[in-house]
């Protein structure tokens, strides 16, 4: 790898931290090829992303970003797994591990947060966007048909109160 590749790299990896909700490392050495094509597939299902990344260049691009505190963490072969989302990384990579012995979470990062394997496992557990998002939006709905059925009921009263003197002048 030449210099200008190394940049690139770095440059690359800047990117990742900077637009990343979260980062998850891990250490997938004895992983099949196989392995890894699944776990990237899993990853990409969740709407995140692997890299193997060179720690030397990692460490660089970490440099003066929130994230800063996780360069101890790059030591012997790593993966990095990142999605905009600060809750699918830590799912697909967590949810990997349970079947794969081999693959050994390290931490993560989120922002300044600097988490070992136990923060990205609890990580892990919150609900994500798209889930927060439809409770949200359930909630509302709720409280707006509560709304609506309050502001009717006192014209229903006012409605049959009508018809029922209606119907005694008819009689």
């Amino acid at each position: 790898m030449d210099r200008t590749e190394k940049q690139e790299a770095i440059e690359t990896l800047k990117g990742i931290f900077d637009s990343s909700g979260s980062v998850v490392l891990a250490r997938y050495s004895g992983l099949t090829v196989a392995e890894m094509t699944k776990l990237r597939a899993n990853l990409r299902k969740g709407g995140a992303s692997v890299k193997v990344v060179k720690n030397r260049l990692a460490k660089i691009a970490l440099q003066g970003k929130p994230g800063e505190g996780a360069a101890d963490l790059f030591q012997g072969p790593v993966a990095i797994a990142y999605a905009e989302d600060f809750v699918s990384a830590p799912k697909g990579v967590v949810e990997f591990a349970k079947d794969n012995e081999k693959f050994v979470i390290l931490g993560g990062f989120m922002d300044q947060e600097i988490m070992d394997a136990n923060g990205v496992e609890a990580l892990s557990k919150m609900p994500s966007r798209d889930e927060l998002i439809a409770t949200i939006a359930a909630r509302l709905v709720g409280q707006a048909s509560q709304v609506a059925g309050r502001l009717n009921q006192p014209g229903q009263h006012l409605a049959g109160a009508i018809q029922a003197i209606g119907e005694q002048a008819a009689a």
